[in-house]
Parts: structure tokens; sequence; C-alpha cells
């Protein structure tokens, strides 16, 4: 079995627990001979929690317009992959759809990677790649300023901002058309390389890491200096704070910039620092933000008893303890993806 193949029985067999869910899983292949190969990885539909008819609960009338609502961006998100599906069906393509939560392993083999869900899909995707295979994002439940409006008073209807996703229902025809006829170029997107005691880590982020306690409530301490070939670029840095956060140019946008950071050009191959929070940083306030250059790493020591390294959110993360050095870089595969030209511009 091929390993394009062997992603789709993982999908089949993960257990689903609804017929429909499972016919979105096991789309047929394209009938002529393929062309290329491509990878479709799906955000799972049991993101929200499925409406429900419960007599022994009370349900408030704002709790219930949530939930019905809720149930809706589940609707159109499978709308979205139906969409995206039949037209699949019509190209010289060979496909397989996956669930993002049962990748395991590289993606290999494939020509093109499709995710189907918002930034968050395509991340996930991202841990799992190198630099030869690109990788277009398609947004199914793009947020609506409108509704947004809308809705405000009762709840917050702002889905993903789909910053790296190129692709919707609208135009997703035409995006896969230039790439299978090599009229659009990906680009190319620094990731963050991490190695903790010289052992290199195994996912790369795309967005930005953040080093801290564990427990929020809990004090990060730790040092940082900025090198290149292994000569200080600036004096040691000693901290008492909230944590360390890492971005790149594609994680600018996110945290960072939420934070008080600034959003850096997408092209850009430095990386963005920002210490959260820090307790009476003192002469060393000016040292609490600022950028590493691409022919630099950031070299940090900790000093707590128990950390962790998130990768791009929390869903990857790696333990580290008291004395543990970590050197943070840009020096990682970049990632090519397909962007929109307003990402770009």
């Amino acid at each position: 079995m091929d390993h394009i193949g062997s992603y789709c029985t993982l999908a089949q067999n993960s257990g689903k627990k609804l017929k429909e869910d499972e016919r979105l899983l096991r789309a047929p292949r394209a009938t002529w001979m393929a062309r290329r190969k491509l990878l479709l990885l799906l955000k799972p539909f049991d993101v929200f929690p499925v409406r429900r008819s419960d007599p022994s609960r009370t349900i408030n009338p704002q709790t219930s317009e949530v939930l019905d609502y809720l149930d809706s961006r589940r609707k159109v998100h499978k709308d979205a992959i139906r969409f995206c599906q039949s037209i699949l069906q019509r190209k010289p393509i060979d496909w397989e759809p996956v669930l993002r939560h049962d990748l395991s392993r590289p993606i290999q083999n494939v020509d093109l990677v499709v995710t189907i869900g918002g930034d968050g899909t395509l991340l996930q995707a991202s841990h799992f790649m190198d630099d030869s295979i690109p990788v277009l994002g398609v947004n199914s439940d793009p947020t609506q300023a409108k509704e947004v409006e809308d809705l405000n008073d009762a709840f917050d209807a702002t889905r993903s901002t789909g910053y790296l996703c190129a692709a919707n229902v609208n135009n997703f025809e035409q995006m896969l058309d230039d790439i299978l006829d090599d009229r659009s170029v990906p680009s190319k997107l620094m990731r963050i390389e991490i190695c903790v005691n010289s052992r290199l880590m195994p996912k790369y982020a795309l967005n930005d890491i953040l080093v801290s306690h564990p427990c929020p409530a809990a004090v990060s301490r730790f040092s940082f200096r900025i090198k290149k070939d292994d000569q200080p670029c600036s004096p040691l840095v000693n901290c008492r704070s909230s944590g360390l956060r890492v971005s790149t140019a594609a994680g600018s946008t996110a945290a960072m910039l939420s934070a008080g950071g600034f959003r850096m050009p997408i092209s850009s191959q430095d990386l963005q620092y920002m210490v959260r929070e820090p307790i009476s940083p003192g002469a060393a306030s000016s040292l609490m933000h600022g950028v590493v250059k691409s022919d630099q790493v950031m070299d940090a020591a900790w000093f707590c008893k128990e950390g962790m390294i998130y990768i791009d959110g929390s869903h990857v993360r790696y333990s580290i303890e008291h004395g543990d050095n970590i050197v943070i870089s840009s020096k990682a595969p970049a990632l090519r993806v397909y962007l929109s030209s307003h990402v770009l511009s």
C-alpha cells in the first residue's frame, strides 16, 4: 500500500460516529489516470459539540442560540468539504482524504497537500511536512464581518482568520487549476528550529513557540542572549516572567501582534521575540522585545524545575527542566505555501 493510501485507511478506521462523516472520508479516487497525487487534510467534524435534545437539561435561550449557531458552522464546514471534493472528482489527480488528527508520520509521496478548515489545520499539516511539498489552505468557514456585528450583543461569531488560507469555496477551483497548470508559485515561509541540549526537536514551528512553566500562574525563570557564529551579539538577559514567545513572520500577525508586537513582512527570514509580562526588568526593559536576525540564534537557559515548549499552540509540546539549554533559530526548512495576494502585498 502506498503512503497516501495508508493515510486513507487510518481515516476510515478511526471509528467515526456519523455515517455522513464516513462518506466524506471515503470519497472515491478520480477514475482516470492520475497526473498528480494530492492529500486532502480535513478539520474534524466534531470540533463543536453536536446539539442533542436532553429533557433533563434546562438551557437558557442565549446558550441555545450559541449551540444552534455552532451546529450551523459544522454544517457549513461539511458543505465546504463536499464542494471541494466534487471539484477534485473532475480533475486528473489522484487524491485521498484524512482527518488532521490521524496524521502520525511525515507526509510523503504526494505532489500537493490541500487543507480544509482554517489556519489551525494548515499548521497541523506543516508539522508533518518538509520543504519538498507545497500546501494550499482552504478556509471552510471564513468570518463574516456583518454577521459578527449583528450577533455581537449575544456572542462572538468570529471564526478562523484564515491568514494562511489562500482559498475558499468561491475560488478553490480556479486556484487548483492554476496550481495544476503551473501558473501559481508557492511562497517560502520561514519556520523555527529548536534544539534542546544540542538535540533537534522533531517538529518545526510555522507560527510561534512559547517557552513557559506548564502552570500559567507560575513564574518562568530563564536567561537568554543573541549570538552569531557562537559569539554574543547582546548582553545576557535574566528574566522572571510569564514566559518567552518567539514568532516567525507568518506568526507575527497572531499572538505576537495581540501582545503588542509588530507585523513583519511575510517574506522575512527574521524572528521576533517577546518576554511575556516581565517582572521588574529594570535596565533590561529595552531587551524584553526584539528581533533575532536570520544569521543569528537565541541561546536560552531554563531555571525552573519544570517547563514546556509549545509549538504553534498547545497540541505539540516538549518538556524541559532546570538547567536545559534551548537554542532557537530560523534554520528550519521553509514551508512552501500558496498565499493570497493581500498577504503577499
